[in-house]
Parts: C-alpha cells; structure tokens; sequence
C-alpha cells in the first residue's frame, strides 16, 4: 500500500479504537523503515534492522508498534496486522499459537478486553 496522509489518519483512528476496545494506552505509531531506524536505538532494539521484513512489529517495553505500510498488499491485510501488533501489547505474555490467533479474530470482530491485572493467588478461609 502507498502512505499517504489520508491513509496514515485512517490507521491511527483505527489503533484508538483498537486500543480503547484493549484497554491499553495507546502506542506510538511508526509507519515507515526510517521511522524506526530514526528513533532511539534502546527503543527499537532486536528487531530494527529487520523490521522492514514485517508486515508488524511490536516493541513492548517502549509501546512502541511499527506498520509496515508499504509491505501490506490490502486493507484486510492492514486491519489484521493492527489488531495482530496490538494483542501483543495486551497479552504481553501470549506467544503466536492457537490462543493468540483466537484472541486477534475476536478482536477483528468487536470484542473488547478488561484491562490486563495480575491474578493473584485465591486464599481459603
């Protein structure tokens, strides 16, 4: 796809809604290769110089994501890899699998998720 202004608004309205929906904060958008190779080193570390092999990548510690406009072929593609980018940032402890691909179709389809707690351990009395 082509970044244009138009289309960079589009993807951030998208990802506030998307994280509202999260219950996360809102993470910093970068759109392009530069973007990324641009900022800070300690913020992009482990996956800046290949980050342009991504359709997405997260960067927890810095809620930092990186849409890599110009390799997603279609919309469809787009909104996924939003979504996929922003379950990372709301299931920091969720590896790809099975539970994670479920957990991005739900978000693909409207379900919205309470803010991330730590469990703690149930005490019987």
């Amino acid at each position: 796809m082509k970044l244009d202004p138009e289309l960079k608004l589009q993807i951030l309205e998208k990802v506030g809604i998307y994280s509202n929906r999260f219950s996360i904060p809102e993470p910093t958008i970068l759109l392009t290769t530069k973007e990324v190779l641009d900022a800070p080193k300690e913020m992009t570390e482990g996956r800046r110089t290949s980050a342009y092999k991504y359709y997405g990548v997260s960067y927890l510690q810095h809620n930092l994501v990186f849409i890599n406009v110009r390799k997603i072929p279609d919309e469809k593609t787009l909104e996924n890899t939003i979504v996929h980018e922003l379950i990372h940032m709301r299931f920091p402890y969720l590896a790809h699998g099975k539970r994670f691909n479920k957990l991005v179709r739900q978000g693909l389809r409207g379900k919205s998720f309470l803010p991330y707690r730590k469990r703690t351990k149930a005490h019987a009395i």
